[in-house]
């Protein structure tokens, strides 16, 4: 399954609004998990099995409670079983249609 989930602490009393530091304590529980995974500026995916990758986001919702009397917490899953390797694999896919629908070659 692919994850893609957002966790930020509110009543963090922080002037400017700054939730960086939560953010990454959460970003180092995904990458210490060792699934395979991704960060952007608004979300992280995460891939692996229904328990491990739940484990995780519950273990990075953890972190960032250390920051801020509550906290929020956006999820959007993709379960797809016998598939592995999405995380990459669905981009590749896209990428390749757009080239195909351009009729330009894929980047190297």
């Amino acid at each position: 399954m692919l994850v893609a989930f957002s966790v930020a602490p509110s009543g963090t009393g922080s002037a400017d609004g700054s939730v960086h530091d939560a953010v990454a304590a959460a970003v180092r529980v995904v990458r210490d998990s060792g699934l395979p995974h991704r960060t952007t500026s608004m979300f992280t995916e995460l891939e692996g099995e229904w328990d491990e990758v739940f484990d995780v986001v519950k273990r990075a919702t953890e972190a960032v409670q250390a920051f801020g009397s509550r906290v929020s917490l956006v999820l959007k899953a993709d379960i797809r079983p016998g598939y592995t390797g999405e995380i990459d694999a669905k981009l590749e896919r896209l990428e390749d249609a757009i080239t195909e629908a351009d009729g330009t070659s894929a980047p190297a």
